[in-house]
């Protein structure tokens, strides 16, 4: 039986961003339907919707039509769409009206010390949850310490990682890496370093650009 074909997948995301839940929701259903030809390993990089906002963040309802020029009716039916789709992959998605965007930078902190630990995809998942299923503020420093238990990682190395300007340096390169890389939209996925998948595709999309990947490479 031949190794599995080793794919490297890079995600450029924000933890608010819903179709970045989604889509990787997506991609674990494509390595499993791959079975045993592929090993994937994931690595999460930043982006950030809303980088200036403040810690209080700003309603979901105003950030839409600021920045897109969404009706409440539009916002509305945008966030059911959001619910339906996560549904079926087992997401929750617990919009209201009074739901808030919130700054990631300081997640994004956390999300950089993390994948020194090997716990980043543990910790995105944590972050998700914190902020789409339980709608809290994840600009907070209690909110994401308690994503960092939840994630099964260290609290206190957390805290120290929020004030340690090393994490902040990182930060600030990658957003301005991927930002010179053109990525204006997440998520985007970075398949062994080639081959870019742009928004949250279904899980047949990723297993054809992973069958042609396999196909080009064994040639």
């Amino acid at each position: 039986m031949a190794a599995p074909a080793q794919l490297s997948i890079d995600i450029v995301s924000d933890v608010v961003c819903p179709w970045c839940a989604i889509g990787y929701k997506q991609l674990e259903r494509a390595i499993g339907l791959m079975g045993d030809r592929v090993e994937a390993g994931v690595r999460w990089h930043p982006f950030q919707l809303a980088p200036y906002l403040d810690e209080s963040g700003q309603n979901i309802g105003d950030y839409g039509r600021e920045r897109y020029g969404a009706t409440p009716e539009q916002s509305a039916a945008n966030r059911t769409r959001i619910q339906s789709a996560g549904a079926s992959l087992g997401l929750e998605f617990n919009y209201s009206p009074e739901s808030r965007i919130y700054n990631t930078r300081k997640a994004h902190r956390l999300l950089t010390w993390a994948g020194e630990t090997g716990g980043q995809t543990a910790l995105k998942l944590a972050l998700f949850r914190a902020y789409f299923t339980e709608q809290r503020n994840i600009s907070d420093d209690d909110v994401l310490l308690d994503a960092v238990e939840a994630a099964g990682l260290d609290r206190t190395a957390a805290a120290n990682a929020l004030n340690d300007p090393r994490y902040e340096e990182q930060v600030a390169q990658e957003l301005h890496y991927w930002d010179m890389q053109n990525i204006t939209g997440v998520p985007a996925f970075i398949i062994n370093g080639k081959y870019m998948i742009p928004g949250a595709q279904d899980a047949e999309t990723f297993v054809r650009v992973f069958e042609k990947l396999l196909e080009k490479e064994a040639a």
